[in-house]
């Protein structure tokens, strides 16, 4: 049985998107790899932040199909640079447990084993349910600090956070916990500032995605205040230069309750546009790092809505959040005109059908970032066709295999 500190992965629970037909043999050997990544690495594998991307790499592989030997092969290859986990202070473990002394240590990666463990425990006394909803949802001063920092690092946190509960595997959500506890929250001011300005959660929405990445566009002191030479692009650059312009527009991303499912897809459907169609013809096909992690991170927030012990005002107030931080990541990136004839018109390399693709993909040998986003815009694919009608889902049809065909 999994628990907060035991992977054990069920071939019943194979993700959101996943081919058919996988195995025990596959589900066993991804558990061991997991296992052996849970108890013995870092969360970052090096001191200025860089994220272990083990735990993705390994579950995106399993919903893919992967045999036990590519899952094995994938796992040598990205365990080579790891970090070991730092040994455990007892102390620090202790004032964990006291809500008076739970902060002192948050934001110091030199304590993610300390929170890793405090976080195991909790989850093996109350579930990781209950858990995730008094630390991360509850919305106390604690659980808010945790939220900012579950959206921070580039989504890293929450998109950890979306494999252990698309997967149910409880040791995964600790890690997801530890891992956020050790960001920093520099993007709260964000974040509460459109909230307020938005005046409430769950405001029927006036204007799409597509149209606020359109006037994003438009704003020119916001899509030029990102300079190359700034360090982090939204921290140095989008809420030093243009806070409120950005706030402006995010906080006009809402979501009525009646409107949730068609939110979350459009929500995907627009971090795909604007990340498929960021091109630079002629320069060759490519995918920008930092908006392909919108991409990978959307598919969990259709998990997120199945989830019966997360509220409803809850499931909105993720959204919400995902959303807006997707507009302030294209600001990020100087706001490219998205170019849709790069898609519609790509000469595939090696044409096949989607399996084609995900065999090739499962077998890039990268740290699953490729596998991710093919995996994502092969959901995303699902829960779009619904819209395909609608002029706010600007991702279309054929468009999902050439873009599938671009990422591998």
């Amino acid at each position: 049985m999994a628990t907060g500190s035991k992977v054990k992965l069920s071939t019943t629970d194979c993700g959101e998107f996943h081919v058919p037909g996988i195995t025990p043999e596959s589900a066993a050997k991804a558990s061991e790899v997991l296992q052996e990544n849970h108890e013995n690495h870092h969360i970052f594998f090096n001191k200025s932040g860089f994220h272990n991307h083990i735990a993705h790499h390994t579950l995106t592989l399993y919903a893919l199909g992967a045999p036990p030997s590519l899952i094995q092969k994938q796992y040598d290859k990205n365990k080579s640079y790891q970090r070991p986990t730092q040994p455990i202070d007892n102390e620090v473990l202790k004032d964990l447990h006291d809500p008076s002394k739970f902060r002192k240590y948050l934001g110091n990666e030199r304590y993610y084993h300390d929170y890793l463990v405090f976080f195991q425990d909790e989850i093996d006394k109350k579930g990781y349910e209950e858990v995730l909803n008094e630390y991360v949802l509850k919305g106390d001063e604690r659980a808010e600090d945790m939220l900012v920092r579950m959206y921070a690092g580039f989504l890293h946190p929450i998109i950890h956070l979306g494999f252990g509960v698309e997967f149910k595997q409880p040791a995964i959500i600790a890690e997801a916990l530890a891992e956020a506890a050790v960001h920093d929250a520099w993007v709260a001011p964000f974040f509460h500032g459109a909230e307020k300005a938005a005046g409430e959660i769950g405001k029927p929405g006036t204007k799409s995605m597509v149209t606020l990445l359109e006037e994003i566009r438009a704003d020119k002191k916001l899509s030029t205040a990102a300079d190359w030479g700034d360090g982090n692009k939204i921290r140095d650059g989008i809420l030093k230069r243009a806070p409120d312009e950005m706030i402006k527009y995010a906080s006009q991303f809402t979501v009525e309750p009646a409107k949730l499912t068609e939110r979350t897809a459009e929500m995907i459907n627009a971090a795909v546009y604007f990340t498929g169609g960021a091109q630079h013809p002629p320069k060759q096909i490519k995918f920008d790092f930092y908006y392909m992690h919108c991409v990978n991170c959307s598919i969990f927030f259709s998990s997120f809505l199945k989830q019966p012990w997360i509220s409803e005002d809850n499931k909105i107030r993720l959204l919400e959040w995902k959303g807006r931080l997707d507009l302030c990541m294209y600001a990020s990136r100087r706001s490219p005109k998205p170019l849709l004839d790069e898609i519609t018109n790509y000469k595939p390399k090696q044409k096949s059908s989607l399996d084609g693709i995900l065999k090739r993909v499962a077998a890039v040998p990268d740290d699953g970032h490729a596998a991710k986003l093919v995996r994502a815009l092969a959901h995303g694919q699902q829960v779009s066709k619904p819209y395909d009608a609608s002029e706010n889902f600007k991702i279309k049809s054929d468009m999902w295999l050439q873009l599938e065909h671009m990422g591998k």
